[in-house]
């Protein structure tokens, strides 16, 4: 085997010059940056690859050009550069096999130890090297380097995408990576695994959420969920009375509805009431709401369903703001929204319903999104804590305790489907 190097402004255009000099069997050995971009020159990339010894050199590593030149054939080098890298590593546990075999048979137990050695230390230079090139692949990701004015280096490129294609705001991406570049030690940054973990922790220290406590004795909690028109708070609003008189806690729960405006709605809420036994009230004005509380003082945990309305249907919120207005008894405002909604409305609506002094977010339809980033992005934007997560339709199952590591998991892996039995 030989080496040949080749250079040029970016990792993607050095890739193209050595596979259209040595084909598909040259395995890349390694890519690094040997001069960065100044206001007077191009930043250089150096690849070096390995190729079978032939009679004459590749025809590009013989040739010697001023300037390097922009290939116009597209290749596609991730699945290549794998595949090389697979194939190697199948060669060499085959050879290890073949050799293992044949010094079983003659009995020769200290060159096998030799040998086994020598093929750990090989295989572990493969992984490393397979290591090294997911991260280059990661680099040459449509071939971007750059998240508006900030560089990124190549072994962050995974979060990079895994953050860009989650749906994550590009400033909250840039905020975070400074912050990563800025303390990252050097020496964790060799292994991907490595940083993927440290992006992980980052991220979860920097969304806050609030851990619901148990209602003391003789106290009254009263909840009011808020939010757009199609969000799920009527579910949500029966999951957590169904976990809260019947599940977890054995409280004393009432419902009140100011949703009059759709009778579907009362009449879905009225029948979970019924099935679960517990009280339920229906409000037209601030009178009825007044009458409502009073009505529900036994209770430990009352629970207010409201009118879904768009954001901008100033009326409407108006009318909510006036409930809330017309008690002295404090109310926690929970602001419901969809995880399935793109983060620029995410923050539309929050700024809509902010004025009701929003104390905690629930966020909905889990099961009907793949990226996630957009969660992360209106938590880190708000500071608002999280209280809960619906995953699904299902009443009372699909509920959960809002927790950091489990938004973070559905960011970098996806939703945890469920699986048919």
């Amino acid at each position: 085997m030989k080496l040949y190097t080749f250079t040029a402004p970016t990792p993607a255009e050095a890739l193209r010059k050595a596979q259209a000099a040595c084909g598909e069997e040259a395995l890349v050995i390694s890519t690094k940056e040997i001069r960065k971009k100044s206001l007077t020159h191009d930043a250089l990339y150096e690849v070096v690859v390995a190729h079978k010894e032939a009679a004459t050199p590749p025809p590009a590593a013989a040739a010697k050009s001023p300037a390097p030149q922009r290939s116009t054939k597209k290749v596609d080098f991730d699945d290549e550069i794998l595949l090389n890298i697979s194939k190697t590593a199948e060669e060499l546990s085959r050879i290890q096999l073949s050799k293992a075999a044949a010094v079983t048979d003659k009995g020769e137990k200290g060159e096998a130890d030799g040998s086994d050695e020598e093929f750990k230390l090989l295989k572990r230079d493969i992984a490393d090297l397979t290591d090294k090139i997911k991260l280059l692949q990661t680099m040459l990701w449509e071939e971007k380097k750059y998240a508006n004015d900030i560089q990124i280096p190549p072994e962050f490129a995974e979060i990079y995408k895994i953050a860009k294609e989650s749906g994550m705001d590009e400033k909250h991406i840039k905020a975070i990576l400074e912050e990563t570049l800025a303390h990252m030690p050097l020496h964790m940054r060799k292994s991907s695994q490595t940083i993927r973990r440290y992006f992980q922790v980052l991220l979860k220290k920097l969304i806050p959420v609030r851990l619901e406590r148990e209602i003391p004795k003789g106290e009254q909690k009263i909840m009011m969920l808020v939010g757009p028109t199609g969000v799920g708070k009527t579910t949500t609003l029966a999951k957590l009375a169904a976990r809260n008189a019947l599940l977890e806690h054995r409280y004393k729960v009432g419902i009140i509805t100011l949703d009059t405006y759709r009778i579907g709605a009362v009449e879905q809420l009225f029948q979970y009431a019924q099935m679960m036994k517990l009280p339920f009230e229906d409000v037209i004005d601030t009178q009825d709401f007044k009458k409502a509380l009073h009505n529900l003082s036994y209770c430990d945990l009352i629970l207010i369903d409201t009118v879904g309305t768009s954001q901008h249907d100033t009326q409407k919120l108006k009318k909510i703001a006036a409930f809330l207005e017309h008690t002295n008894q404090p109310i926690d405002v929970n602001l419901v929204l969809s995880a399935s909604a793109k983060y620029q409305d995410l923050m539309d609506a929050y700024e809509k319903f902010s004025f009701l002094n929003i104390d905690t977010l629930m966020i909905t339809k889990f099961d009907e999104t793949s990226g996630f980033g957009n969660i992360f992005s209106l938590i880190y934007e708000t500071q608002k804590p999280l209280s809960y997560f619906s995953t699904g339709q299902e009443v009372p199952d699909d509920l959960r305790t809002a927790s950091a590591e489990f938004l973070i998991e559905c960011l970098f892996e996806g939703f945890p489907q469920k699986v048919d039995a």
